[in-house]
């Protein structure tokens, strides 16, 4: 990459710019944070904002190089080595300092010491660490996982793992007994009582699990819109990790849309997102989180625009979803990520990506996006012709809302661009007048939802449907029916399509 292309890339995780030397404990910040992630360069003699080379001065290099080195040397623990050199750019001279993964972490300022001198890399900032990222930097140090570490709280025998042992007898055909759960690191001997792992815990269905990881679980919700103000519904994965993933899975497939298109003599169901690539997203989502982050769940969001995933915990190191078509594998679970291969859960090691990647090239309308939001890991499939198909309905509506007022013209705008409970109602209520709890079949809910009821309503009140015994509406054989207003609007509306 030449000069010209490094200054267009954005500060992040790996990458920062400074114009001049920083002062000494903001550069001293920035390589300990650099140390402590995946590394990183930074590049003095480039203003950020604008974006500009201004170079430092040819007589002043020797002299920056020296300071860096031993702000780096005086100020940093343990040692750091970075690798500077000297580059030139239309006679302008910039110095590159280039920062290693370190072997050794915990990396922090000498004179703050660990607990309050530790710093991370988060986007494009230096974070001062916790005591929980602290300790995940020590067992990264000892290469090891929190998901293996034990807990004395409980004997593994008393630990409840019914639901656990049938779902691995099933995918795997072999039964759980202590030997097993040894082979698998499941569990671990201490002063001659076998204890369980964390990630047991995390398996089982035990009262230990909802007391020490009561936020090791998957909140999923279907927004109306592109915002979060309103639910259209919700869902709290409580379960154990075994079966998140598809617990999560299976409520995107009920707030997406599926179609069919003839190809040749045959007619092809597709979905309206790929599901493969985001079936794989979830369960990276699960098995790759950060479990010793506490308070934080992975949450799966679907919006009238995109669908959503977001994981505690930054992403490993040296995982690039930039180069997601070559094949990557970093467990930061060093236990669970194994069984969940053994489950069948997650394909051959590097797999994810690639398939993500694969899928994506036959849904060319879908956009793949990712970023760290705080200390999360987030993936977002966006429709890319929203925005336009939005608009297009709006006119649309305008246009043909002459025929049923302007408050309707906006509705069926709205469904132009995407289509709702709202005009999917009308059409069920076309075959047959429906009532409440049929309507609730029809649309696979668990119960009758408050979005159904404001649908119903509004509905009611714009004459598009109405009550089949109109002077009792709570009768309990009351149904709801097609009006020939509403009759007209589906026209509109199928014409419009």
């Amino acid at each position: 990459m030449t000069i010209k292309e490094l200054i267009k890339q954005p500060e992040g995780r790996r990458l920062e710019f400074k114009s001049e030397l920083p002062e000494n404990a903001d550069l001293a910040k920035t390589i300990v944070a650099f140390a402590n992630d995946a590394g990183g360069e930074l590049y003095i003699g480039v203003r950020n904002n604008p974006r500009e080379v201004v170079g430092v001065a040819e007589d002043e290099l020797m002299a920056i190089e020296e300071k860096v080195s031993s702000i780096i040397y005086d100020r940093c623990y343990p040692a750091i080595l970075p690798e500077i050199t000297f580059l030139t750019d239309e006679d302008k001279h910039l110095i590159k300092v280039s920062v290693y993964r370190g072997s050794t972490p915990p990396y922090y300022l000498k004179d703050k010491g660990k607990l309050h001198g530790t710093y991370i890399r988060v986007g494009s900032t230096n974070r001062l660490a916790d005591e929980t990222i602290i300790a995940e930097l020590e067992r990264r140090r000892r290469n090891v996982s929190f998901d293996s570490e034990v807990i004395v709280d409980k004997p593994a025998e008393q630990l409840n793992l019914d639901n656990f042992a049938a779902i691995f007898k099933e995918k795997t055909g072999e039964m759980i007994n202590a030997q097993v759960l040894k082979k698998l690191e499941l569990t671990k001997e201490l002063n001659g009582v076998v204890y369980p792992t964390n990630a047991l815990v995390l398996f089982s269905d035990d009262e230990l699990r909802n007391s020490m990881f009561h936020y090791a679980k998957v909140e999923c919700a279907r927004f109306k819109g592109t915002g979060s103000e309103e639910f259209i519904d919700q869902k709290s994965v409580i379960t154990n990790i075994a079966i998140q993933a598809e617990e999560a899975y299976n409520f995107v497939l009920r707030h997406i849309n599926k179609g069919a298109t003839v190809e040749g003599v045959y007619t092809v169901s597709h979905w309206e997102y790929p599901i493969k690539a985001v079936r794989e997203a979830i369960r990276n989502a699960i098995v790759h989180r950060d479990y010793s982050l506490t308070g934080k769940d992975v949450k799966v969001a679907v919006y009238d625009d995109m669908i959503e995933i977001t994981s505690p915990g930054l992403l490993p190191p040296s995982i690039d979803y930039s180069a997601m078509e070559s094949r990557q594998s970093d467990a930061r679970n060093k236990v669970i990520a194994p069984i969940f291969k053994r489950l069948g859960i997650i394909d051959q090691w590097g797999n994810g990506l690639k398939l993500i990647f694969d899928e994506l090239k036959a849904y060319p309308q879908i956009g793949f996006q990712w970023k760290e939001v705080g200390l999360s890991f987030q993936v977002q499939f966006v429709k890319l012709n929203y925005v336009a198909k939005q608009e297009l309905g709006q006119e649309l509506g305008q246009e043909l809302g002459q025929e049923l007022g302007q408050e309707l013209g906006q509705e069926l705008g709205q469904e132009l661009a995407e289509q709702t409970m709202y005009s999917l109602i009308l059409e069920k209520l076309t075959v047959e007048p429906m009532s409440r709890q049929d309507l609730v079949v029809a649309f696979n809910l668990k119960k009758v939802s408050g979005y159904l009821n404001r649908t119903l309503t509004k509905l009611l009140a714009q004459k598009l449907i109405e009550h089949t015994i109109p002077n009792k509406p709570n009768h309990p054989a009351q149904k709801f029916q097609l009006t020939e207003r509403g009759k007209m609007f589906l026209e509109l509306l199928l014409d419009a399509k």
